[in-house]
This record gives structure tokens, sequence and C-alpha cells, in this order.
């Protein structure tokens, strides 16, 4: 059986990414944590994603489809690609954090293919698409 959603998640997209998370040291031992921007952005991420968690899990491998567009201003255009920070695998990963932690699917190691793109948009957002394979 071939599993789809999809949406369109009307919402700036954050720009802290699971890559900035710091770490100090405790009785000699590294502890790792994440910074308050990330907090915010992992928070803003399932408050927005928790509306769209399938009915079912996804079982098996899928796709992972994501356009995530910043507001266009100033020289960019509608539609024109974003070859600034950050990085698609660093804004991807924080993504498929909280779609696991939502149960989206068991592990997102099932994430076989993946589709990530940066955009200049008029309108703000990140589209997600996830289909079985």
């Amino acid at each position: 059986m071939t599993m789809v959603t999809e949406f369109f998640l009307p919402v700036l997209p954050p720009t802290s990414t699971h890559q900035e998370k710091q770490v100090h040291v405790v009785n000699g031992k590294p502890v790792f944590y994440e910074p308050a921007e990330v907090k915010a952005a992992r928070q803003k991420l399932r408050a927005h994603l928790g509306r769209h968690v399938p009915a079912e899990v996804f079982i098996g491998p899928v796709r992972l489809t994501t356009w995530w567009c910043f507001p266009a201003s100033g020289r960019h255009r509608n539609g024109e690609y974003r070859a600034s920070r950050p990085d698609t695998d660093n804004l991807v990963k924080l993504l498929k954090d909280v779609m696991t932690e939502l149960h989206f699917w068991k592990d997102d190691a099932q994430v076989a293919s993946e589709v990530t793109e940066k955009y200049w948009a008029d309108i703000p957002g990140i589209y997600v698409k996830v289909e079985s394979l």
C-alpha cells in the first residue's frame, strides 16, 4: 500500500539548525545541549507539524521532499534558488528529528530518498511531502 502525505507550513522557516548544538564539560565529561534559538525552532516545527501527523505511521522506506521558502526581499525574486546559509542538510535534520518525535515514521533512517530545495519566495513556509517507496 502506497502512503502519501503532503502539506505546506505557512511559517517563516527557522534559520537555527540542529548543527548548532553546544557542548560543555561537567565532571570531565562532555554534555551536549541545544541553545535557546534551536529549542525555539524545534518548538515552532513541532507546533506546525503536529497538525499533519498521519493517522498511520509510515512503514518501510520513504521519500521526503521539502521546499524551504524564505521571504523574498531586496534583490531576490520569487522562485529564485537560495544559495546561502543555512545548509539544506542542517535544515532537514532538525525537521526529520521532529517528525520522528511526532511519529510520522518509526525512525528517520527510513528516509531512503530526500529532495531538499531552498527558494526565495513571496509566501514563506515549508512544503513537506512524505511518500512510501
